[in-house]
């Protein structure tokens, strides 16, 4: 009995000693556009009871697998199932209230009155289409229309995780603490919203297309890489120059690992240099601040086994991430100014 009592003691330890811990996976996964307590940032606030007590668990945990296609929110397909269940878990603990049951009744509804509806009623947030408000989450930095930018529901990976069931009853009473208010207050019948929501589920083919292009877009690269036939002293200087011919300023120019190894120890043959157009800068910050994700520019110079390559980011590749097609001009402009930039150092 004691030996049995041991056995039963050890397989508990280590049982609960390799248990994913839901709230480190969330600060490492989530909390980075979530913010640590659920309450918003880049991504929505998730925290909020009239959320989390309208959505089940296996809502959650599909919008964690699969994510938002073409939205700010990535599909974590990396994590096992056992961590994902951890984080929703986690999430769950923000309220008192147990998941509402996950439901897989349909509603029928006449998708073509629907769609009147849905312009009259929601395109002003959702967009044409549902395509969703522009940007994403809670805005700090500057002043929007609305608070927590709408989803888009025409995405693929909306879709899929909510049911019939939930985008009903988030049509039929809203979500207290935003801007989704509650239809049947505003004068929708039952019979109307059942319309809606077969209009919303329509969107499955327009929703599967638009996930099809982004596929496509992901064959650009994500860095644009240019070799040099100068050895690494010169490409810089070639770069420093190209970077005032076309009006830029150049800030500074850094060893790569500044700040990440102790000073004097960096690579040397590794080189940064950063700057910036302030009049672009400010145009595009306000279309939208995410673009000091790769504002001011940078180039790096690296010389590896007597070879010089310039790097730089593709903002090509970024600008999707951005959920703002107002940003693809400036993406592509800068696109440009990098391509013109590492070819004029490298002639």
């Amino acid at each position: 009995m004691k030996n049995l009592l041991i056995v039963f003691v050890l397989l508990f330890s280590l049982s609960a000693y390799g248990a994913p811990h839901g709230d480190k996976l969330y600060a490492t996964h989530c909390s980075a556009c979530h913010g640590i307590d659920g309450k918003g940032g880049v991504g929505v606030p998730i925290a909020l009871p009239s959320f989390l007590n309208s959505v089940s668990n296996e809502y959650l945990k599909k919008t964690i697998r699969l994510g938002r296609p073409g939205r700010i929110m990535p599909a974590f397909d990396v994590l096992s199932n056992a961590q994902v269940s951890a984080i929703v878990e986690h999430v769950r603990s923000w309220t008192d209230k147990p998941a509402p049951p996950e439901s897989s009744a349909s509603v029928k509804g006449d998708s073509e009155h629907g769609k009147q509806l849905f312009a009259k009623y929601c395109v002003q947030c959702h967009g044409e289409n549902g395509s969703g408000g522009k940007g994403t989450g809670v805005t700090f930095s500057r002043k929007r229309d609305l608070p927590i930018i709408a989803p888009a529901l025409n995405n693929t990976g909306f879709l899929a995780a909510a049911s019939d069931v939930m985008i009903r009853d988030t049509i039929a009473f809203g979500r207290e603490g935003t801007p989704m208010t509650s239809m049947l207050v505003a004068g929708l019948s039952e019979n109307d919203i059942d319309d809606v929501v077969a209009y919303v589920r329509s969107l499955e083919k327009s929703a599967a297309e638009l996930k099809q292009n982004l596929n496509q877009n992901d064959e650009e690269p994500p860095t644009i890489v240019v070799d040099s036939p100068y050895d690494l002293e010169e490409t810089v200087e070639n770069l420093k120059q190209a970077i005032i011919d076309q009006n830029f300023t150049l800030i500074r120019t850094d060893y790569l690992e500044h700040g990440l190894v102790e000073e004097g120890k960096e690579n040397k043959k590794q080189v940064v240099l950063h700057f910036c157009n302030f009049g672009f800068l400010f145009e595009a910050l306000a279309i939208d601040p995410r673009v000091g994700m790769f504002l001011p520019c940078r180039v790096t110079v690296i010389e590896k086994d007597g070879k010089v390559q310039l790097s730089a980011v593709n903002p090509k590749r970024l600008s999707r991430l951005f959920n703002n097609h107002e940003l693809d001009a400036p993406c592509d402009e800068m696109y440009e100014v990098y391509s013109s930039l590492l070819e004029d150092a490298t002639l």
